[in-house]
């Protein structure tokens, strides 16, 4: 008989209500609505709160989810949005304070399960421990996209060349995108070749992006110059897996950043230390205040379109320049004309996700979105089952799940069968696990344990609730 544990909220409240989770998200802005888009078709119930009504009218028109007009922390809203019965509110309205005073009402007057909020204030977060918890403002999980970019952009320097890194598994097993370019080994070859070249070295090539056109790659496909590739292998070897698909690229040394937010200093302070950093701020005072904050970091009050500060501070000597102010028009113009004048790589900070697929992999060459962090960091909260970490790739179409499995072969559908026995959908791949300290890239014959932390590749999100139903264990399993 199965072992009795504590399930996460999603599994028990599942258990006893079947699938259909009932969320509330407050607000209604560009995290808000990608949120609600993802979830609507996921056998979720979707209430979306806002104060402008036209936006949710638009929304509602779309996408079959209710909307309620007003403020987000409001008892008289909240109750409207269904509070009382809800399973988890997220707050991702624009002001913190909304978000915290609305997680306060709906844990003091409804009881609400599990509470979410996006908090942005660094002041906030650095007082969380204190601040955070059920005796003070009760909220379960805080989200800071500042950090989550922030961490986003330290990993992409950390392995140059990617175009994005996500650990997973404490770390242990990452999923990589990366460009296939003329030079690499396995440039020409099929997959199965990569045995040859790495023998000693497990790796699951999941994906392929081929002229805009998805692959699901076999042993026998063969890699071309241009392909965006999506592998999954033990972090400790990420490095030696890139080497064959493109000439692995010297670490960065030379940094410019551009902007002084909150990101922008987090970065600089991050990198400083290993790299040689400069800083352009716009603002004078916010210059002079990093330029004390910042010990190596070198500040210079200016405008980063102005083609003489460039070149005076070497631009063409630059490894990386990342532009990370809050106007996303600027951060791609100011990346453009020091691509020009001879900086090697350019990375932009950008808020709109129509822009990304415009200008990532041309000029530019890595787009970063805070909106689509926030996402994979709240999906993992939201989707249903134990699921420590979720990746969202290629905008919100595919997706990444780290599921712990529970159970006996008795209660689960998963455990106790060999890979190649379970139904999984078509596009749906298992890539690897990590049992214990082990990681195990999956083969056909891997067999699954209880407390395997399974790492699955989803093409096409729309299986995501397929996929939860599957690694669901039983409603007696509680």
């Amino acid at each position: 008989m199965a072992q009795k544990r504590q399930l996460p909220y999603t599994q028990q409240s599942q258990a006893e209500k079947g699938f259909v989770v009932k969320i509330i998200i407050l607000g209604a802005g560009q995290v808000g609505k990608t949120l609600a888009e993802n979830l609507v078709s996921e056998d979720n119930d979707i209430t979306l709160v806002d104060n402008e009504e036209k936006r949710l009218e638009n929304l509602q028109d779309k996408h079959d989810l209710r909307v309620v007009t007003g403020s987000a922390s409001s008892p008289h809203i909240l109750r409207e949005a269904g509070a009382p019965d809800a399973d988890l509110l997220v707050a991702v309205t624009s002001a913190d304070e909304v978000n915290m005073i609305a997680c306060q009402i709906a844990y003091t007057l409804f009881n609400t399960p599990t509470k979410i909020a996006r908090i942005r204030e660094r002041e906030y977060l650095r007082e969380k421990d204190k601040l955070f918890n059920q005796n003070v403002i009760p909220i379960d999980h805080i989200i800071s996209p500042e950090n989550l970019v922030t961490e986003d952009i330290i990993r992409l320097i950390d392995y140059p060349g990617a175009l994005q890194v996500a650990h997973l598994a404490d770390k242990q097993i990452s999923l990589v995108v990366v460009k296939a370019y003329y030079g690499g080994p396995l440039v020409g070859y099929a997959i199965s070749a990569l045995r040859d070249h790495l023998p000693y070295i497990d790796c699951r090539i999941v994906s392929i992006l081929r002229f805009d056109k998805v692959i699901r790659p076999q042993g026998s496909t063969v890699i071309e110059a241009g392909d965006e590739v999506t592998f999954i292998c033990a972090t400790q070897h990420i490095k030696a897996v890139m080497s064959e698909l493109q000439r692995l690229e010297k670490p960065y040394k030379r940094i410019m950043i551009v902007g002084g937010g909150n990101i922008g200093a987090g970065v600089a302070k991050q990198l400083e230390e290993q790299c040689s950093v400069k800083l352009i701020e716009r603002n004078a005072a916010k210059a002079t205040a990093l330029a004390e904050k910042l010990a190596k970091t070198l500040v210079f009050h200016g405008d980063a379109s102005d083609q003489s500060l460039l070149y005076e501070e070497h631009i063409e000597n630059i490894d990386v320049f990342i532009s990370l102010t809050s106007d996303d028009e600027a951060n791609i113009m100011s990346a453009l004309l020091a691509k020009r004048l001879g900086a090697k790589k350019a990375m932009v900070l950008i808020q709109r996700m129509a822009y990304i697929n415009m200008i990532q992999g041309g000029t530019i060459d890595i787009a970063v979105s805070p909106q689509q962090a926030t996402i994979s960091a709240l999906l993992g909260h939201v989707r249903k089952g134990d699921i420590p970490n979720v990746v969202s790739l290629r905008h919100g179409t595919a997706e990444v799940m780290e599921i712990v499995v529970h159970g006996d072969a008795e209660t689960s559908n998963i455990i106790g069968r060999k890979i190649s026995e379970l139904k999984l959908p078509t596009g749906v791949i298992i890539g690897a696990l990590l049992r214990g300290t082990e990681v195990i890239i999956a083969g056909k014959n891997l067999v699954i344990e209880d407390e395997d932390h399974v790492i699955v590749y989803i093409t096409d999100k729309k299986y995501v609730s397929d996929v939860e139903k599957i690694f669901q264990p039983s409603a007696f399993f509680i």
